[in-house]
């Protein structure tokens, strides 16, 4: 698994968490078990942080789910699903209010398909479309079996480089914790705890963008260990 590693303070975290022990293991998978009540659970690690340093006390993205953002990204993801080459997801961001937004919404599809008609790896957008201002991406999904297309309507005061910078991470360590617990195919209940190194400290952002990604990981609980040693649990 990519950027694997085991560290101590997230271990703690989760052990506290559940009034469980914690016992390595030898070899690099799983990274441990937790005991609970004599009961063995193997554990994997990834460890996920930003491209750049998020401050603690930076504010959440907030994000639209009224009819019209629906509708918005509903629209983006049929035009587009089709497109997009396999192994790669399609991150789009708008800011709301959406105008025009089913004009919007073609122009937007429109233009990334023309951009992933040209065959190339690195796909960036922006660009201000019927006055709403739009981002792009085109990410890598290792797992291969993430949504195609994601997209955010988001408040004009919030940072769409966190959304995209947690999409892309996200992609990244839970997919390839999901390909390696797949080809392990070993019995037993498996959990995957995420060690949140630096990141946005609010678990909230982070449900939101899983939700979207709908990775199938194989994994009985998803744990998120923020910054502070708060531990949230995913997907749930």
């Amino acid at each position: 698994m990519s950027d694997l590693r085991k560290p101590d303070w997230a271990i703690d975290a989760v052990a506290r968490r559940f009034s469980a022990s914690w016992e390595p293991c030898k070899g690099s998978s799983p990274a441990g078990y937790l005991i609970m009540s004599r009961r063995r659970t193997a554990v994997d690690i990834a460890v996920i942080g930003p491209k750049r340093a998020i401050r603690r006390d930076t504010t959440r993205p907030r994000l639209r789910f009224d009819r019209v953002a629906l509708g918005f990204i509903r629209r983006v993801r049929e035009a587009l699903a089709a497109s997009v080459p396999e192994g790669r997801t399609i991150v789009v961001s708008v800011t709301a209010p959406i105008r025009m937004a089913s004009k919007t919404a073609a122009v937007v599809a429109q233009t990334i398909r023309q951009r992933l008609e040209r065959r190339s790896t690195h796909l960036q957008i922006e660009e201000t479309i019927n006055g709403n201002q739009i981002r792009a991406r085109l990410a890598q999904d290792v797992f291969g079996r993430a949504a195609k297309v994601v997209g955010y309507v988001h408040n004009p005061d919030s940072d769409p480089q966190i959304l995209f910078d947690i999409t892309e991470a996200l992609l990244r360590h839970v997919g390839a914790a999901a390909n390696k617990r797949m080809q392990e195919r070993s019995p037993g209940d498996r959990w995957l705890i995420l060690a949140c190194d630096g990141g946005l400290p609010h678990a909230e952002t982070y449900e939101q963008v899983l939700s979207q990604l709908a990775i199938p990981g194989g994994f009985e609980k998803l744990l998120l260990v923020l910054p502070d040693g708060r531990v949230e649990s995913l997907g749930d």
